[in-house]
């Protein structure tokens, strides 16, 4: 028997249609969701946006490096006993320093006012970030545990002072993913000079490949081979999935390898920044008056460089890139590491990088992006308030300054105090895992939550110390 081709099927009631076609209606929402590449993440996705453990301040971050150790008590600490014993022996009784040519207390050249409604009083070294105190949290008590470079880089970067441990940006990435599918979420915007330590300082260590920082450099394009050099997108595309595909096939065989899986994600990643990138240095698209304001026509040495690193950070926060680290432009002799002419050398550095931080604070605050962005400026430790030799500072980690804005930061804030010479902090004493807490806090993770299993230890970027700062935040 052959079944009769010619009855017509009755029709769906409105019941029967809705009943079964429920579960469509959700499948045509999902083929949309899955095209963006936030919700198709899987849960091993290292570029997927992660939920924090409580409701962050701030979505981004950007950390400005001031290599070398700028001097505490010629910036924001100042000091009236310092001025007062100027050419006397120091009376305190000094620590070992790095290099034991000590010579006579020295008062800061240049002068402090105050500024603001907050009255906090600033160095003529920072005239334009001056017109931004009661937006900053200043604190002068923060410590270091080392006293060297890289030693000291190290521990600011990683929180620890030995090479090979992840970096704070690592840290952020690997806790909070990224909000951007097409840029990574921890890049570096090299100024031309990598401290003391290395590329280690923006390292993943024991932490997926993935989370490293990126390495922009300030020039234009600032990565290389960014452009294809394959004839077409479709040959080059094609390339890519092959790749993939053998890629896929030795993890099959061999199971979970960290490098290659970095690998295969970086492929694609590097593949979408091709497009993302020229548009991005591409500044035509910012007014005359922002580059200006800015500074990128300005001829002082490393201000131009500077002011398009700044410029670079707003626009990678405008992007949801998670945290943004800058480092010293070049201006042609050290960075702020002056343990010889503290005058020529700090007052250079302080040009380079002064117009363009106040310009960025500027701008972050009249797009309304400050509030959701923590900027940080700090070096490794400060230096000392006798000179070494005649005319400079050497290291000093004991009592140093460092300062934070927006992203939840209680602005017109000063805390923790150093003694009458600025040599050692004695109210409110910080750490650099302290530092790390409260920056971690602020972007809603906690930071002994904030782990990562390791040599059969939950390793953390604070180790087995750290205290927030309550007293900075909003």
């Amino acid at each position: 028997m052959y079944p009769c081709r010619r009855v017509a099927n009755q029709p769906l009631t409105r019941r029967e249609m809705l009943q079964r076609s429920a579960c469509g209606f959700g499948a045509v929402a999902l083929s949309g969701l899955l095209t963006d590449h936030h919700y198709a993440a899987g849960p091993g996705e290292p570029f997927a946006p992660l939920k924090p453990h409580f409701a962050p301040k701030c979505n981004s971050v950007i950390y400005l490096y001031m290599d070398g150790g700028p001097s505490q008590v010629d910036t924001w600490d100042p000091k009236p006993q310092l001025q007062k014993d100027s050419g006397k022996p120091f009376s305190m009784k000094i620590e070992p320093t790095q290099f034991n040519n000590i010579g006579t207390t020295l008062g800061s050249p240049w002068k402090f006012a105050q500024h603001g409604n907050s009255g906090i009083p600033v160095s003529e070294l920072f005239p334009n970030v001056a017109q931004h105190v009661d937006d900053l949290a200043v604190i002068r008590s923060m410590t270091s545990d080392f006293s060297e470079h890289t030693n000291g880089n190290y521990f600011l970067h990683t929180g620890n002072g030995q090479q090979g441990w992840p970096s704070m940006g690592a840290w952020f990435a690997y806790g909070l993913g990224t909000e951007c599918q097409d840029l990574p979420g921890f890049i570096v915007l090299d100024g031309g000079l990598i401290p003391p330590g290395g590329l280690d300082n923006f390292n993943s260590g024991f932490l997926p490949a993935t989370y490293q920082g990126s390495i922009f450099n300030s020039n234009d394009p600032p990565l290389a081979n960014i452009r294809r050099s394959e004839s077409s997108d479709v040959l080059q595309r094609n390339k890519l999935d092959l790749l993939d595909k053998l890629d896929a096939g030795v993890l099959e065989r061999i199971g979970h390898v960290d490098q290659l899986e970095a690998a295969i994600a970086n492929y694609e990643l590097a593949y979408r920044m091709q497009a993302v990138v020229p548009e991005l240095t591409d500044l035509s698209d910012e007014s005359s008056a922002t580059v200006e304001m800015y500074g990128l026509h300005t001829k002082t040495k490393g201000t131009a460089t500077f002011g398009r690193q700044c410029l670079l950070a707003r626009r990678l926060v405008e992007r949801g890139v998670r945290f943004i680290e800058l480092t010293c432009p070049s201006i042609g002799h050290d960075r702020w590491d002056q343990h010889a002419k503290l005058v020529q050398g700090h007052a250079d550095n302080a040009r380079a990088v002064d117009q363009p931080i106040a310009a960025l604070l500027t701008d972050l605050k009249r797009r309304g992006l400050l509030q959701s962005t923590l900027v940080v400026w700090s070096g490794e430790f400060g230096r000392t308030p006798f000179a070494q030799g005649d005319n400079g500072r050497d290291h000093n980690p004991f009592g140093f300054t460092v300062w934070m804005a927006g992203g939840g930061v209680k602005g017109g804030t000063v805390h923790g105090a150093t003694d009458e010479y600025g040599y050692k902090a004695v109210e409110n004493v910080q750490g650099i895992h302290d530092l790390h807490a409260t920056m971690l806090h602020l972007s809603g993770m906690d930071h002994e939550r904030l782990t990562f299993r390791f040599s059969g230890r939950d390793m953390r970027l604070t180790n087995v110390s750290g205290q927030i700062m309550h007293e900075i935040l909003s």
